[in-house]
């Protein structure tokens, strides 16, 4: 990350709205509507960029990957995939 800018200040407007400086903004690649977490610490605000997706576990992903039918051997997967790479190959 590229430097910091010098102490920056803002305004608080009448309807609670904040402007981030330019300078903040182009530092942190953050285009108009990148939508910001707002976290409250010992030191002040924190902003950070809220994450594109919600958080998921493990179990939440992996479960739409269920497979109905019956198991397949190493080989029989290892025999899909290589099918599939070549198909994709002659494309």
């Amino acid at each position: 990350m590229a430097s910091r800018p010098a102490n920056l200040t803002t305004l608080v407007s009448t309807k609670g709205q904040v402007i981030l400086p330019k300078a903040i903004r182009d530092q942190r690649n953050w285009p108009v509507g990148t939508r910001l977490t707002v976290e409250e610490t010992p030191e002040g605000v924190l902003l950070k960029a809220a994450p594109l997706f919600p958080a998921t576990t493990i179990d939440e992903v992996v479960g739409i990957l269920r497979y109905k039918g019956k198991p397949l051997s190493l080989e029989e997967m290892d025999a899909a995939l290589s099918a599939e790479a070549k198909r994709r190959a002659r494309r």
